[in-house]
């Protein structure tokens, strides 16, 4: 029998009464990737949907397999430079990260008429494709720290063994891993209290690490007719590979000598690994209304998702003279997870302006209702208190619905031909917020800038992409209604400003 992992686990929180949170960010994690493709794609702004003639293309509309004249290969290294700074409770951390990634690779063999056949055939070229576009990089990390002198995350253990009798003994909840890792007490009355000494000053801290990404493994196959109209599909079989761990601590902060209980500290690790593959399919045209004005729109199916997750939790607590553990086992969690998920349908919308042989502007408008996201348990999947598979599905896909809201991106981005072989370029993207409430956020703004030499067989481009966003992160929240050791407080949030990097060099073949 599968069983569900503890509360603590499931909340994008440190630890939480919420049985959902975590789950349901997995599912906008895996659903909101954005094409990471080639260096000229990059140094556009990713604005693929019209250009066509990209194989980063391929995974936003596969119409713009029509506009190839020639075969080509192609192959995208990059590199990954990661920093966030980030406050709490005053203090200001900084922290930083390095890989390196393939973005790309791709071979696209093209046939196509010359003569007097052009002339008369109405499919002037036919185009075949296969190869990988990167979809979503999760490579980022994090520290935040600071004192607190109003609350503690083992508070929210207190709660749970108050609210619930028994939980104390019951595996797989707040009230046992505080209880067996000997941070709750009971005062005369027979209530838990956490040992921890809030009021006299504690150090809280979390390291937060996530590497891994997607990629699509693709199949595309389309066309040009009478030069006008592209059509075109892909059949994507993305991989994914998430890799997270975390580790939140808390300690006497020095001179803190509100501490009868002698708690010097504890500490609470997790790490997460989520793999498995899917299937989708993307249909696209791009229609010429003039030789410079083109329009392109394409619709991607949602990706179906087989996914095996594996976590991997412990406690250690330091109090008094004992140093205490509480492990994997303690927590009766299975050691792996299987189940589905299917991620939103996407509708692009784009327009380009060609300047002859000068260049380009293009623009791409995407839809994606992030409500819709879904996931699917297997029989069995039961949790620790014996709720059905079917409960539990059901009540992570409305948490879903209730979270999250539909979203629109926008990229904007051109390319100016300065000579035959060297060209600029440079671009803009806007991605929607996905949630419902207004203090959370999920915005990303990214702008590119690129370089491209092209010869007559051979190419190699550049580009760079910097991308900002925010983060707002309450490290536990607690149900003040049980809580014996303190009064309601205000939890501080540790807010996170991500600046992401990318450099891509690519570099390619043209051949008949």
């Amino acid at each position: 029998m599968y069983q569900i992992r503890v509360a603590a686990l499931l909340s994008t929180l440190v630890f939480s009464t919420a049985v959902t949170a975590q789950s349901i960010g997995d599912a906008l994690e895996f659903s909101n990737g954005s094409i990471q493709g080639t260096a000229r794609s990059a140094g556009f702004g990713n604005a693929l949907g019209s250009v066509g003639g990209d194989f980063g293309g391929l995974s936003v509309n596969p119409a713009g397999i029509g506009i190839y004249r020639r075969s080509e290969l192609s192959f995208s290294p990059s590199l990954k430079m990661n920093g966030a700074s980030s406050q709490y409770s005053g203090a200001t951390t900084m922290d930083n990260g390095a890989a390196l990634n393939v973005n790309n690779f791709g071979y696209v063999a093209t046939r196509n008429h010359g003569g007097r056949r052009y002339e008369q055939s109405g499919w002037k070229s036919v185009s075949f494709a296969f190869g990988m576009n990167k979809t979503a990089d999760f490579t980022r990390n994090y520290t935040w720290q600071g004192k607190n002198t109003t609350s503690s995350a083992t508070q929210a253990m207190e709660s749970d063994a108050n609210l619930n009798p028994g939980n104390e003994s019951t595996p797989g909840t707040l009230g046992f891993l505080g209880y067996q890792g000997y941070l709750l007490s009971q005062d005369s009355a027979g209530k838990f209290v956490s040992v921890v000494p809030f009021q006299g000053g504690i150090l809280q801290k979390k390291n937060m690490q996530t590497r891994g990404g997607i990629n699509e493994y693709l199949l595309s196959l389309g066309g040009n007719y009478k030069d006008r109209l592209m059509l075109g599909f892909t059949i994507g079989i993305p991989t994914l590979n998430y890799n997270y761990s975390s580790s939140y601590s808390e300690e006497v902060a020095p001179g803190n000598t509100n501490n009868p209980d002698t708690f010097s500290s504890f500490s609470y690790n997790k790490s997460i690994s989520v793999t498995g593959s899917g299937i989708n399919l993307k249909l696209g045209a791009i229609y010429k209304l003039t030789n410079s004005l083109r329009i392109g729109v394409a619709i991607h199916s949602p990706t179906y998702y087989n996914l095996s997750e594996t976590y991997t939790p412990s406690l250690a607590s330091n109090v008094g003279a004992w140093t205490n553990y509480v492990t994997t086992n303690d927590f009766q969690i299975g050691s792996q997870f299987d189940y589905h998920l299917s991620t939103p349908w996407k509708g692009v919308l784009s327009a380009t302006y060609m300047f002859g042989s000068r260049g380009f502007v293009s623009a791409d408008m995407e839809y994606i209702d992030y409500s819709s996201m879904h996931y699917r348990f297997p029989g069995g999947f039961d949790d620790v208190a014996g709720v059905s598979f079917q409960q539990e599905e059901n009540e992570f896909n409305q948490a879903i619905k209730n979270t999250y809201k539909s979203a629109v991106n926008l990229r904007v981005g051109g390319e100016f031909v300065i000579s035959k072989m060297f060209m600029l370029r440079a671009g803009i993207g806007y991605y929607g917020n996905a949630y419902q409430a207004a203090d959370l956020n999920s915005q990303r703004t990214d702008m590119s800038l690129g370089v491209g030499w092209h010869f007559a067989s051979f190419f190699t481009d550049l580009g760079f992409v910097h991308s900002e966003y925010k983060v707002a992160e309450q490290p536990y929240t607690v149900d003040y209604s049980g809580v014996v050791s303190g009064t309601a407080a205000t939890i501080p949030q540790a807010q996170i400003n991500y600046q992401l990097n990318s450099l891509i060099w690519t570099i390619g073949f043209k051949f008949r």
